[in-house]
């Protein structure tokens, strides 16, 4: 076999796409979203078909397998591999052309699902098959996997959806299939016209979720018309490489409404669901309360659910009336059944959470069985499940008899395998006595294909590796998927990692891949630096996977000194979005953190570190000399070291009079117990609150604690304030991975305080969310962290809790503006939304991340990022704003970008409301 030097050379000399054999392009493409692991050779992204010839030309000749991958969200293993990995999202991922007449569109494979739904919708046409990944998942892997969705009641699979395909097979050859003979590869006739019997008795009975093994296969038959491209669908890379797609389009309902039905348990459910198909539903999706969890309060009464989408309100009401269902619900309303639909479009990653906070694997992720065996097959398997001591909570397309679950296999320990083995053997049975299929949408890849020949019997077995040689002679394609599989044990994910908590977090990212979402519309925060450059390692799945082979050290083989994770994280904006959006909660900004303390532990740190991260200590000291005006006047002509220079090297003015100090001369507040002052003479009848002085509030921005104590005396609030400068979050430190003095700060920060008199308003959201989050998993064995960051409260929360009757001025303004990402993606910003409602100002803060984040923006080599993100929504809204608009952002970085990038003057809200007052 050629090595992978020449290989390398041989690639660049014939391809004008990129060719990575580098350790980070390898790590990032050695598993999708199941349970394996395999190391490729290199990573090769062909900019079009001719490429994509020339590249299996080239591994035919060396002897190296290839692997076509889209978007990495298969979760059988099949998008694995050892040889080369086709990168198919990068250049081959465009619409080609749209016909409206004819309702069909011309796509290369690495386009997105949502990009082509996008693209049609305006002549009120979609593609059918919708699974929950359509954000991310790309049409050639939906065809490798003949992907379903939630609408395939309606409009059936991929391979339904499917008239023409160009495919180029391992050696170079290329194929234009359709129906008909023509175009297939030499001997497919012959081999089909030999096994007409096999096919006609020997496949198992048909129903519309058969996708196991080449399960299409019996399309060739004449009878049904020689399907040669449907029978194509699900081949999960193993027969060629598709190029182009001819795909048939379905004209979209104007109006579907939804139709909740609750039921008792889940079995009624499944047994409901095949009697509502003759009403025609577009969609019939069931889950239980073990997955739903509190978003139960949102749906009718019942122990389980039927989500039915109908076409219109007429042919709803009518499923109502004939549904015998517990209770029963009509959503209208398009933006609550988008609430409503992200419950079951996120089970994928949910279902992977179990309520002791344990975590769940797929593996037998969509098996699936004839609809009206469904009620009967759920006992079934709940019964093994529980003689096997696992737990898992089934979900999915009920009225296919489609079942998706996610279940607590112990995948490190030679007695959890060899259970993991045991059950998948036991259940596999279960599923053919049933009549149904291994696969039901997801393919088999490595999780199930040993187990196919139990489904489908010797003979047919042997004709599809018949059928696999025909198209693969030398067998280059994806190499033991389907066909000669890998036993479904080998090859585990989780068998190179260590035996560390660090590890453990690592492995929860399952790579479902919701961080590669480029929409940068609605609440989601992550992943804004993905979003900008649109490439893998700037993911939060792509930096887990950096991580998790950091930690393997089989390809990353410098462990924390690595460069590569260095690199990947450096764009990380630690926005946190990817804790509250990531369907499993990867909090990759925690994990910056720790990579960070690492990395630098016993060198010298860059000098950013130095100057931001010490940020609290230096403006401390300033505020101590009194030299406030001095250093604002030497900033204003001597750049900062360690600051991007593209923002001026220049930091915020410093305000000339802290917050404290303006406290410490306010009547009344004289020194309390611990170091706070006050309560002072406004004390009233609602309590007294402690108001933290952040960095931020004390030296750059004091008119935000002025505000707030404003307001809060208005509630009936009485105010004390600790001691500055004895009391921080360490959020500079822990952002800058000095996790050492961080521990330091925060404990003394508790000794200082004391135990809190009531809640402690924090006005800062990324300083709320330090104390909330990270000082208790920083310090978990001392009880006072986890004491004080229960008693952390926004400015919104303390009005809502604490003085529940007081009525805000009534501003009635439009108000723009920014949501911090911290208040996203930790501290919640409901009671902002109703405290903003309650004051008359009208409107919505943007979304996503202001781009600055903390230190990010200010640090060299991130401005042209920091830009980015800020135009994706923020400055397009403050630029739509009407003239007399507010502007209200709650965090001083979002407060600093609006003012610097968008030449405005942003405001806390608690600035807002004293105004008014």
């Amino acid at each position: 076999m050629t090595s992978p030097g020449e290989l390398e050379r041989t690639l660049r000399e014939n391809l004008r796409g990129e060719i990575d054999f580098g350790a980070a392009a390898r790590a990032l493409t050695t598993m999708d979203a199941s349970n394996y692991r395999r190391v490729p050779v290199g990573v090769v992204a062909p900019r079009d078909a001719d490429d994509v010839a020339a590249a299996l030309t080239v591994c035919a000749e060396a002897g190296v397998p290839v692997l076509p991958r889209g978007g990495g969200t298969s979760i059988a293993g099949q998008a694995t591999g050892v040889g080369v990995v086709l990168d198919l999202t990068r250049h081959m991922n465009t619409l080609v052309s749209v016909d409206p007449e004819a309702r069909t569109a011309v796509v290369h494979p690495g386009l997105v699902l949502d990009r082509l739904r996008d693209a049609v919708r305006p002549y009120g046409l979609t593609f059918g098959p919708d699974p929950s990944t359509h954000s991310r998942c790309t049409l050639g892997g939906m065809i490798g996997n003949n992907a379903c969705g939630a609408h395939s009641v309606a409009w059936g699979t991929t391979a339904d959806n499917v008239t023409e395909l160009a495919v180029t097979t391992y050696g170079g050859t290329s194929h234009r299939i359709g129906t008909g003979w023509a175009g297939a590869p030499d001997g497919l006739r012959e081999l089909i016209t030999g096994h007409l019997g096999p096919l006609r008795t020997g496949m198992p009975p048909g129903f519309s979720r058969r996708i196991s093994g080449y399960g299409g296969l019996d399309a060739l038959l004449p009878e049904h018309g020689v399907q040669v491209a449907r029978a194509f669908c699900g081949s999960e890379g193993t027969l060629g490489v598709v190029t182009e797609a001819v795909v048939r389009l379905v004209e979209t309902p104007r109006a579907p409404v939804l139709a909740v039905l609750g039921y008792a348990d889940e079995s009624a459910a499944a047994e409901a669901a095949a009697g509502l198909l003759p009403h025609g539903p577009l969609t019939v999706e069931g889950m239980a309360q073990d997955l739903v969890g509190d978003a139960a309060a949102r749906l009718p009464r019942g122990g389980a659910w039927l989500f039915v989408e109908m076409p219109d309100e007429g042919a709803a009401r009518a499923l109502l009336r004939a549904a015998d269902a517990v209770d029963r619900a009509l959503v209208t309303d398009p933006a609550e059944q988008r609430a409503l639909w992200r419950i079951r479009e996120d089970a994928a990653g949910t279902a992977t959470r179990m309520p002791d906070g344990g975590m769940a694997w797929p593996g037998w992720e969509d098996c699936a069985v004839p609809p009206a065996r469904l009620g009967a097959y759920l006992r079934e398997f709940r019964a093994l499940l529980a003689a096997h001591e696992l737990r898992g909570s089934p979900y999915g397309h009920f009225g296919e008899g489609c079942v998706h679950v996610r279940i607590d296999f112990d995948l490190v320990s030679a007695p959890g395998i060899a259970r993991f083995r045991t059950f998948s053997e036991e259940l596999a049975d279960l599923v053919v006595a049933h009549g149904g299929s291994l696969s039901g949408e997801h393919g088999d890849g490595q999780a199930r294909a040993e187990l196919l020949p139990k489904m489908y019997g010797p003979d047919l077995i042997r004709l599809f590796g018949a059928y696999k040689d025909v198209w693969d002679p030398a067998g280059g394609m994806n190499p033991g998927t389907l066909v000669r599989p890998a036993r479904l044990d080998e090859n585990l994910r989780f068998a190179v990692l260590p035996a560390t908590p660090f590890a453990g977090e690592i492995a929860r990212c399952v790579g479902v891949a919701k961080c590669r979402t480029t929409d940068p519309g609605g609440a989601s925060v992550m992943c804004p630096s993905y979003r900008v450059t649109g490439e893998e390692r700037h993911s939060t799945r792509g930096r887990a996977r950096l991580l998790h082979e950091m930690l393997a050290g089989e390809i990353v083989t410098d462990g924390w000194r690595s460069t590569e994770v260095a690199e990947a994280l450096d764009l990380c904006l630690a926005c946190k979005g990817c804790r509250s959006d990531c369907p499993v909660g990867v909090d990759m900004a925690t994990y910056k953190a720790e990579f960070l303390h690492h990395h630098w532990a016993g060198r010298i740190r860059p000098l950013s570190h130095y100057t931001l991260g010490g940020l609290p200590d230096r403006l401390r000291l300033i505020a101590r000399l009194r030299a406030a005006g001095a250093v604002n006047a030497l900033a204003r002509r001597v750049p900062v070291p360690g600051l991007d220079r593209e923002r001026g090297g220049r930091l915020p003015e410093l305000a000339r009079e802290p917050f404290t100090r303006w406290w410490a001369r306010q009547p009344g507040a004289a020194k309390g117990a611990k170091g706070a002052s006050g309560p002072d003479r406004a004390a009233g009848p609602g309590g007294a609150v402690t108001l933290w002085p952040d960095t931020f509030t004390q030296y750059l921005n004091p008119a935000s604690g002025r505000a707030a104590t404003q307001v809060l005396h208005a509630a009936g609030l009485s105010v004390q304030v600790p001691t500055a400068g004895r009391v921080c979050c360490g959020l500079t430190y822990v952002s800058t991975g000095r996790l050492d003095r961080a521990r330091t700060v925060l404990r003394r920060t508790l000794d200082t305080l004391g135990e809190p008199a009531g809640p402690v308003v924090v006005l800062e959201p990324s300083c709320a969310a330090a104390l909330r989050a990270d000082l208790p998993a920083l310090l978990p064995d001392d009880p006072r962290a986890a004491r004080l960051a229960g008693a952390v409260r926004t400015f919104a929360e303390t009005l809502e809790e604490y003085a529940p009757a007081w009525r805000p001025p009534h501003l009635d303004r439009k108000v723009v503006g920014q949501t911090h990402c911290h208040q996203h993606a930790v501290l919640g910003d409901g009671p902002d939304r109703r405290l903003r409602e309650r004051a008359g100002l009208t409107g919505e803060l943007s979304g996503g991340c202001c781009g600055l984040a903390g230190n990010f923006g200010f640090e060299p080599g991130h401005h042209e990022v920091s830009v980015a993100c800020a135009e994706e929504q923020l400055l397009p809204a403050l630029r739509a704003a009407p003239p007399d608009a507010l502007i209200q952002a709650d965090g001083f970085s979002c407060r600093t970008q609006i003012a610097q990038l968008g030449g405005a003057r942003a405001r806390h809200l608690a600035e807002l409301l004293a105004e008014g007052l």
